[in-house]
């Protein structure tokens, strides 16, 4: 027998996008239903970005023993640590436990019923959940299904092959580990195991790492990987892995085959929107691509069907889909908003971290745009030093004709926490001097924005 649920706002898909755009909902007062096949944080919060992070963490912990078990320059010194990888995953999967509780207690505070199984669409107002019995009919629809990574066919996932998600939750540490991918994702976990005691090894079929960002803003962190003895084997194509030998063909440059030899092999060349297994193809939507097609409202090609974060393209950020899915419920309770952010931070926690807000100098130059474009380096900032890390600077964009920023990147130790700071300052549509002469406080690596700023008008203080 099967029952029928109606419901002003249907939600697929309980991860940053989904469960934000259902408590947005439910503050709201508009009856929503959320309906997620596995756990309630999607990607992000369970084999995503919460995960990760916390394994670069244990991995930072366990290389700054180790160095100071060969005796450091702090005058600490402790003998050799030993890593039980076992209660490193127990303690993230602590973590991930813990907000997505919170996630479900806060859905289950502003009235949002959550249903746990995987929704098939039968039309843009009726979807079925397949072995629960029930159909739910709704007002609006919101797909946010969230993406997922995509497999390379000549390496098919499965026993030494492994993608990101089995790299968050190893049993065991490989001896030696080959990263497909020098994307964002595949630094992150190639230098988090290499800090761990693996040897890595990253393949990239570009011509150098991290290929999205400027070759200026990804040099400190190509200086980081070589001095932990990262190898990496940049415009190297993948053919394939012997399993009986344990080794990675892939071709270099000159079209020769080399075999590496290697205990696992991280599969990371990106991410793909999840449009498969739930029937979207019933809606017939406008596609981008590969993503879904939205308007500014994030409005599909069918009335009152609604798409957020990665199933409608990049940039594929958790904090882009929470934005968008804050909007949709206020839409749908009819308030005006339009998305239109002026930047969205990029945030790599390799090492060091890399953040871009706004405009390169590359894409200001590309957008017809005439330029300052000054950097600020951490070598002659007091708080970088005391915290060991020299490396890196911040960099600022703005328009010569009347000093408008445009653009910030930065490179180096705790930088993704500067993006908040970056991300202001665009939106508020702030010129040189109004952060030239802002007092940052002293001894912060923030004072490197501000100097960067000074630096651009021509009178950098501490340089």
């Amino acid at each position: 027998m099967q029952q029928t649920l109606n419901t002003t706002l249907l939600i697929i898909g309980g991860g940053p996008g989904g469960y934000v755009a259902a408590i947005r909902a439910g503050q709201l007062g508009i009856s929503t239903i959320l309906v997620e096949g596995q756990a309630l944080g999607g990607t992000c919060l369970n084999i995503g970005c919460i995960p990760s992070k916390a394994l670069i963490h244990v991995a930072e912990q366990f290389q700054q023993t180790r160095h100071h078990s060969q005796g450091s320059a702090l005058g600490i010194n402790v003998s050799a640590p030993t890593l039980d990888i076992g209660k490193s995953v127990e303690w993230k999967d602590g973590i991930v436990d813990r907000l997505t509780t919170g996630v479900a207690a806060l859905l289950k505070k502003h009235k949002v019923q959550v249903i746990h199984g995987w929704a098939r669409v039968v039309d843009g107002k009726t979807v079925d959940i397949e072995g629960a019995h029930t159909r739910i009919q709704c007002e609006h629809l919101l797909l946010a299904t969230g993406s997922k990574s995509v497999n390379l066919p000549m390496l098919p996932l499965g026993g030494p092959i492994i993608s990101s998600t089995e790299a968050l939750a190893p049993k065991a540490l490989p001896k030696r580990l080959i990263v497909v991918g020098g994307g964002y994702i595949g630094l992150e976990l190639g230098i988090a195991y290499r800090k761990l005691g693996a040897e890595v090894s990253v393949v990239e079929a570009q011509e150098r790492i991290l290929p999205a960002y400027d070759s200026e803003l990804t040099q400190p962190v190509l200086e980081s990987v070589k001095q932990l003895g990262i190898k990496l084997y940049l415009k190297h194509s993948v053919e394939g892995f012997d399993a009986g030998t344990h080794t990675l063909q892939v071709r270099d440059p000159n079209g020769d085959s080399l075999n590496l030899e290697t205990d696992q092999v991280l599969v990371a060349v990106g991410r793909k929107p999840n449009t498969q297994g739930w029937n979207l193809e019933a809606l017939n939507l406008e596609m981008n691509g590969s993503a879904l097609r939205i308007d500014q409202r994030c409005q599909t090609s069918m009335r009152n069907v609604w798409a957020i974060g990665d199933l409608a393209g990049e940039p594929m950020l958790a904090h882009r889909a929470m934005a968008q899915g804050e909007m949709v419920a206020e839409l749908i309770a009819g308030q005006h908003r339009e998305f239109n952010p002026t930047a969205i931070a990029a945030v790599c926690f390799t090492d060091p971290e890399l953040v871009v807000v706004g405009k390169t100098p590359d894409e200001a130059k590309a957008a017809g745009l005439d330029c300052i474009v000054s950097s600020f380096p951490f070598a002659a900032n007091g708080r970088a030093m005391t915290l060991e890390s020299k490396s890196g600077f911040v960099r600022v964009v703005a328009r010569r004709d009347n000093h408008l920023i445009v653009g910030w990147q930065a490179v180096g130790v705790g930088v993704s926490e500067l993006s908040t700071a970056f991300g202001q300052s665009l939106e508020m549509g702030a010129r040189l001097e109004d952060i030239a002469g802002t007092i940052h406080a002293h001894p912060t690596l923030g004072e490197a924005v501000q100097e960067a700023a000074l630096r651009a008008l021509g009178h950098a203080l501490h340089l």
